[in-house]
């Protein structure tokens, strides 16, 4: 099915957590918490301006963002686990 959020929002995939912490200790799956880092699988068109115009989005398709941890909600779209947010809920994109 294709997915297109509206004005300023973004449809984002979570990123897998860690397993284990950096001492080594595996963190089971009652303990972990959401992940706040994910990558971008559809962008809006924008969000209009007071004159009418649309804002250019910071972000696009493929990239990998950091966002708030209860920013956004969660979808369910072809049976994969999503979430929407706006724009604004994106702190970072994380460049490799």
């Amino acid at each position: 099915m294709k997915f297109t959020p509206l004005h300023d929002r973004i449809l984002v995939k979570r990123l897998d957590s860690e397993e284990k912490t950096a001492g080594g200790i595996i963190i089971p799956d009652t303990a972990k918490e959401k992940p706040v880092q994910g990558k971008i699988i559809a962008v809006g068109k924008g969000k209009k301006n007071d004159k009418g115009e649309r804002a250019a989005m910071d972000v696009k398709v493929g990239d990998k963002v950091l966002f708030s941890r209860y920013g956004g909600t969660d979808v369910k779209v072809d049976g994969e686990e999503l979430l929407i947010m706006r724009e604004d809920d994106i702190l970072a994109i994380i460049e490799d």
